[in-house]
């Protein structure tokens, strides 16, 4: 996550976007995009990205060193549907949900979900995600989602077993953005993301290399 402190912003009002003119020479964005309070770092609109599932495996799935960041409402969720799940869990991830529960806290305190051999989701079956619906980081990845003060940072975290996903979202050109706007629109609203198209093309008029 980069260091949002002390830096430029580009700061969208509403749906009329006001860049800071020096920022424009060279069409380099600035550091930081703002929309509402959320702070965005500027790859977010930039890079091209399309998840292609069928050359990963959804490996972002399972591998790692934690589970994926959950709220209590969503242990809440997960929990209520455990009865249903449990047949089609294996036998490795229910011994595991036995002894921890459907998450934990990892070792910097943040609650993630359960995960098997110090890596595999507990709720990824043969064809996906076993749960109605994904908690939202794992819906907004590889966006990344972190408080910071009152404002809420948005990252993009860059992994090797995405390489394809990059490819693909060149190859049809999607942006990152594009390509994660329902878990955009499912975290922060329609308002919201319209807001942040608003300021993409404003930037793109005034010639940001986007």
């Amino acid at each position: 996550m980069p260091i949002f402190k002390n830096m430029e912003l580009h700061q969208s009002s509403g749906n009329n976007p006001l860049p800071n003119p020096s920022l424009r020479e060279g069409s380099i964005l600035p550091p930081i995009l703002q929309v509402g309070d959320v702070l965005l770092s500027p790859d977010i609109i930039t890079e091209y990205f399309a998840c292609d599932i069928t050359k990963c495996g959804g490996r972002c799935c399972e591998e790692g060193d934690a589970g994926a960041p959950v709220t209590l409402d969503e242990i809440a969720d997960i929990e209520e549907q455990l009865d249903d799940l449990w047949p089609r869990l294996s036998a490795s991830a229910q011994s595991e949900i036995d002894r921890t529960g459907v998450a934990y806290a990892d070792p910097e305190g943040e609650l993630v979900t359960c995960i098997v051999n110090n890596r595999d989701c507990a709720f990824r079956g043969p064809q996906g995600c076993l749960l109605c619906q994904r908690p939202i980081s794992c819906h907004l990845y590889p966006i990344r989602e972190k408080k910071i003060g009152d404002f809420i940072g948005l990252n993009y975290h860059r992994w090797e077993i995405c390489k394809d996903a990059v490819e693909k979202g060149r190859h049809e050109d999607v942006r990152l953005y594009q390509f994660l706007r329902e878990p955009l629109i499912r975290r922060f609203g329609s308002a919201w993301y319209q807001e942040l198209e608003t300021m993409v093309e404003e930037l793109r008029k005034q010639g940001f290399n986007i």
